[in-house]
């Protein structure tokens, strides 16, 4: 079963789904990728490992990212006694603290065979990466990083929600939410890059993988991916699309084309 949006499913957004479908995502790119690459580079999957502050909305989705105990059952309180002078007890009231929690995002880097040199890092980002918070500060020195290196970057960006990551111009407006973005800086091309915008309405774009020399390149085709992903993990019978699009919201004319879609024969 196929997803009924031409590009981007927006209802993957949702924090249930994209833990998933992200670490799908990041493993079809790279099978993707080999064939073009090999035998001059090859794709190592690697993982960035951090502590963020737990989030009810983060938690959601992320397999094994806490387990908590069964409470037994509570031992039977005495009444208290009544009566002048006597004093009355203080009973604590139960309360939740935040908990640090390892996050593991998964990234890409294209290695050049033999030297091991890293030629491109190729993220696809995160709700952990955007929204304020540790997450987004990490991620922010490692982009900085990157850019401050000779190797490439390909940051895409599927989620609407949350600022999008540094860069100039960009617009912030209220029709931002409906936008997608892939980024690819080619080192020598610093500090200009190519910035790829799409809509939820329509496909998402390919774009050129740079690799060691300037005119050398792989072109990548995000959505026969994203369609294969959607179909094989089964999320045209696990999306209710019955509920109201994920947030943020939609503009006034993109939800009545989402209801003319989702609801016409």
């Amino acid at each position: 079963m196929a997803s009924p949006f031409p590009g981007m499913d927006p209802y993957l957004e949702q924090s249930i789904f994209w833990s998933e479908f992200h670490s799908r995502l990041i493993v079809a790119i790279a099978d993707a990728l080999a064939p073009s690459l090999l035998p001059q580079y090859y794709v190592a999957v690697e993982t960035r490992t951090y502590m963020d502050s737990s989030n009810g909305e983060l938690l959601v989705g992320i397999p094994d990212a806490i387990v908590l105990s069964t409470p037994g059952p509570s031992a039977p309180t005495k009444p208290e006694a009544s009566g002048a002078g006597v004093a009355t007890t203080v009973r604590p009231q139960s309360v939740i603290l935040p908990m640090p929690l390892a996050v593991k995002e998964r990234y890409l880097e294209i290695r050049e065979a033999g030297s091991d040199a890293v030629i491109a890092v190729v993220e696809v980002l995160s709700p952990t990466n955007k929204r304020p918070g540790e997450g987004r500060r990490i991620y922010g020195i490692k982009r900085q990083t990157v850019l401050g290196s000779a190797s490439h970057l390909v940051e895409i960006d599927l989620l609407r929600a949350y600022d999008p990551m540094a860069m100039q111009p960009v617009d912030l407006g209220p029709a931002s939410t409906d936008r997608y973005r892939i980024l690819v800086s080619r080192s020598e091309c610093r500090p200009r890059a190519d910035l790829y915008e799409f809509t939820l309405r329509q496909p998402i774009p390919a774009f050129p993988l740079p690799l060691k020399d300037a005119e050398e390149q792989v072109l990548v085709d995000l959505q026969p991916l994203v369609n294969g992903i959607y179909e094989r993990s089964g999320y045209g019978i696990r999306v209710d699309y019955q509920t109201p699009v994920p947030p943020p919201a939609l503009s006034a004319e993109d939800q009545a084309w989402v209801n003319e879609l989702l609801h016409s024969p």
